[in-house]
C-alpha cells in the first residue's frame, strides 16, 4: 500500500474515530435521540441460512425515495448512526444513492452484509458514497448445509477489503447453539487480525434472539477470541460473559426508543428478532412512544444475545429504571393497525410485490 493511501485510511480513521465518540458523549448527554437505528432496504437474499429468519428469495428492493424519506424522518429524530442490513443490502441497486444520503444528514453509515458480492470496483464505490462501518458474519471454514458464509469463500473477499476498502471492517464470528465445529470461530478471528480487521464474536441464538448455553469447549473459545483486543470493533461486550455461561442478565433494554428496528415495511420494531412489536409507521412513531419504550421493561431482556440492543443500552444502563408498562389504550392503537395495513400497501404496490399480511 502506498504511503499516500496509508496516510488517507489513518486520516478517515480518526475522523471516524471523532465523529463516533460525539455520538458516544452526546448520548450520554441527552436521552431523547435515537443512538442506532437499523433499517431494512430489502429483505431479499442472495444466501439461505438454515438458522437464520431474516430473509426472503422474492421481496423486490424498498423504493429508493421511500428510503430517503425514511433516513430524513431517523434524522429528525436525531438519530446518531444509521446501519443496513436484510436480507442482503447490497442487493439494492441505489444503495450507494441511500448511504450518501445518511452521510448528507451527519449521520454515521454502517452496513452488514453476506461478502458474497463485494468486488474490488464495489468496494470503491462503497467509499465514494462514504460508508464507515462494514461487518460480514462468517459461521464456519468450509461451507456446510447450515451456512454457506464461509472462510473458504469468503477469504478472496477479505483480502480485497483489505487491499480497498477506506471504511472500518468488522468479521463477526458464532460459537454456541450446535455449531458443528466452534474451532472455526478462532480461525476465523485470527484471519480477521491478520488482514488488520476489527473482530467481534456472537452467540447463536434461538428464533426469538435467545440464548442458548455453551458447551465446555465452546466457552473456552469463546473467551479466547475475546483477548484478541488489540483492534476490537467495540469493547462494550460485557454482557457476553453470562451470555457464555448461560446466564441471564440484568440490564435497561432501550429497543424502541434509542434503538430502532425499521422494517422493509416502514414499521419500527423491537429488534431483527422482536418483529411485531410496537410495529408502529416510522412516520406515525412519536417521542412520547419512543419515551414509553424508553421506560418499559422488556420480557425478553434477561436472556437477549442481540448484541447491538444492548451496547447501546449502555449508555442509559445507569440511570432511568424500568417497568412494565400497560397496553396501549384502544383509541390510540386501533388507529395505528390502520395505519399499518396501509402503508404496507403503499409499499406492495410500489415495488410489485404483494403486501405482507
Amino acid at each position: 500500500m502506498s504511503i499516500l493511501k496509508r496516510t488517507g485510511r489513518t486520516l478517515l480513521g480518526w475522523h471516524r474515530f471523532f465523529r463516533s465518540w460525539r455520538e458516544i458523549i452526546r448520548g450520554f448527554l441527552f436521552k431523547r435521540h435515537v443512538l442506532l437505528a437499523h433499517i431494512i432496504p430489502i429483505r431479499r437474499c442472495n444466501l439461505s441460512c438454515s438458522y437464520c429468519n431474516e430473509w426472503d428469495d422474492y421481496s423486490k428492493p424498498v423504493p429508493t425515495q421511500e428510503m430517503l424519506r425514511r433516513i430524513d424522518r431517523l434524522a429528525e429524530m436525531g438519530t446518531g448512526v444509521i446501519t443496513m442490513s436484510g436480507g442482503e443490502p447490497l442487493l439494492h441497486p441505489e444503495l450507494d444513492a441511500i448511504i450518501r444520503h445518511i452521510r448528507r444528514r451527519g449521520i454515521l453509515a454502517g452496513l452488514i452484509t453476506n461478502g458474497y458480492l463485494l468486488t474490488a470496483e464495489r468496494i470503491q464505490r462503497l467509499n465514494r458514497a462514504g460508508l464507515e462501518f462494514l461487518q460480514i458474519s462468517i459461521d464456519n471454514v468450509v461451507p456446510d448445509d447450515v451456512s454457506m458464509k464461509s472462510l473458504k469463500v469468503l477469504d478472496q473477499k477479505l483480502v480485497l477489503l483489505a487491499e480497498h476498502a477506506d471504511f472500518q471492517v468488522n468479521i463477526n464470528s458464532v460459537v454456541g447453539g450446535g455449531v458443528r465445529n466452534p474451532d472455526d470461530a478462532l480461525v476465523i478471528a485470527h484471519r480477521a487480525h491478520a488482514l488488520g480487521f476489527a473482530s467481534t464474536v456472537g452467540v447463536i441464538h434461538d428464533g426469538d434472539g435467545q440464548l442458548k448455553t455453551m458447551g465446555e469447549r465452546e466457552q473456552h473459545i469463546f473467551q479466547e477470541i475475546k483477548t484478541l483486543r488489540k483492534r476490537n470493533f467495540t469493547r462494550v461486550d460485557w454482557f457476553q460473559k453470562n451470555i457464555a455461561e448461560g446466564k441471564p442478565n440484568e440490564w435497561r433494554c432501550r429497543a424502541g426508543s434509542r434503538y430502532l428496528y425499521i422494517c422493509e415495511d416502514g414499521l419500527v420494531h423491537y429488534c431483527s428478532q422482536q418483529r411485531g412489536y410496537p410495529g408502529i409507521p416510522l412516520d406515525a412513531y412519536t417521542p412520547e412512544m419512543r419515551q414509553r419504550e424508553y421506560y418499559s421493561k422488556k420480557h425478553c431482556a434477561p436472556r437477549c444475545t442481540v448484541s447491538c440492543v444492548q451496547q447501546v443500552a449502555t449508555i442509559d444502563n445507569w440511570r432511568d429504571p424500568q417497568r412494565v408498562m400497560p397496553a396501549l389504550p384502544a383509541r390510540v392503537a386501533t388507529p395505528l393497525v390502520r395505519l399499518q395495513a396501509g402503508i404496507k400497501a403503499e409499499i406492495g404496490d410500489q415495488t410489485g410485490a404483494a403486501p405482507a399480511d
